[in-house]
């Protein structure tokens, strides 16, 4: 082989003629999607859509090669947006992964030729089975698309390789039509963010969406909390040693009725007047920012955000202190 040129101009006219024949793939795919369910290619994306939302069972993406990657992203986009799925190697298939297919799935499979044998070599199977078929590939006669139930025509006029050899931006077509199918079951669905955080659970909206108020807050003696009938020294005294940088006041009935902050100590030292032997009631704020265990954690973030705080008292019901939390419980646990 001849080494290599290194040529920056060169190399930058590469990639962006790559990334131009993919972006004219999928425009023109774009463009075969007319508003009319009488257009084929639209015609054919309804009835594969209304085939995998009617499925009883799981949509089953199967593709060998190239296609075979796209599959696996179809397959986990899929899943983690409402459409049960998973992947099927074609090849295992004819060795005793074909067993997984049921008369209640549906199977999507991707060729960009529609010739792939080990492919192929599965259809009279499925078809005895009762297993409705969608075909995604590039030839529109070819055995694969002949053979299904519902045929999308992923088509590109050319590859991004200059020797229109490796596959790019048919796979890119692929999986972008892919995309597009899951979220348009997405929406019909009527999937939204919290269903999306259930399949999620360890990332960084799962934590956002899923984490309760309750799985972060402190409590028992963790909480700063001061009689109303307290002096300021006592509170100070409380909030240093529960290094919240507040403390709660509550009345005789622990409900709470008022919080002490650092900002509010700080304004009072501004004044330079005695205040420590102050009744707490004189520096306190009334009303504090509320909220209840069940809370989503993130209500909390939102609360900070819009008064501009970095504490909140967390009550039940009646108004009771139950537990405390702070802008750096929300940042360790990732909610922020």
């Amino acid at each position: 082989m001849p080494k290599p040129v290194l040529d920056p101009l060169r190399l930058i006219a590469s990639a962006r003629k790559a990334l131009d024949i993919q972006a004219q793939a999928l425009e023109a795919l774009a463009a075969g999607l007319v508003a009319d369910a009488q257009c084929p290619q639209s015609a054919a994306l309804i009835k594969a859509c209304s085939l995998m939302l009617e499925c009883r069972g799981k949509i089953i993406v199967t593709g060998i090669g190239k296609s075979g990657h796209v599959a696996h992203k179809i397959a986990a986009t899929l899943a983690s947006t409402g459409s049960p799925a998973f992947f099927l190697h074609p090849a295992e298939a004819s060795h005793g992964d074909l067993g997984m297919v049921t008369h209640e799935d549906v199977v999507l499979a991707l060729s960009n030729s529609g010739q792939t044998e080990e492919i192929v070599r599965i259809l009279p199977l499925l078809r005895r089975r009762g297993t409705a078929l969608i075909a995604m590939t590039g030839d529109a006669h070819s055995t694969l698309a002949q053979q299904a139930d519902v045929h999308l025509l992923v088509k590109v006029e050319r590859e991004a390789c200059p020797l229109n050899l490796a596959p790019t931006a048919s796979t890119t077509a692929a999986m972008a039509m892919g995309d597009a199918i899951a979220v348009t079951l997405l929406e019909a669905r009527g999937f939204d963010a919290e269903q999306f955080a259930l399949s999620h659970p360890g990332g960084a909206l799962g934590r956002k969406l899923l984490t309760l108020v309750s799985d972060l807050m402190r409590t028992g003696d963790s909480i700063p909390s001061v009689r109303i009938e307290a002096d300021t020294k006592t509170a100070v005294l409380e909030m240093t040693k529960k290094r919240l940088g507040m403390t709660a006041v509550v009345d005789q009935q622990q409900r709470a009725v008022g919080i002490f902050t650092d900002g509010d100590l700080r304004r009072a030292l501004e004044l330079g007047t005695d205040f420590l032997s102050q009744p707490i009631v004189d520096w306190m704020h009334p009303s504090p920012a509320c909220l209840g265990p069940q809370a989503l954690a993130s209500e909390a973030v939102r609360i900070m955000e819009a008064k501009r705080i970095t504490q909140v008292l967390v009550t039940d019901h009646q108004g009771m202190l139950v537990g405390a939390l702070n802008i750096h419980d929300l940042l360790q646990a990732g909610v922020v």
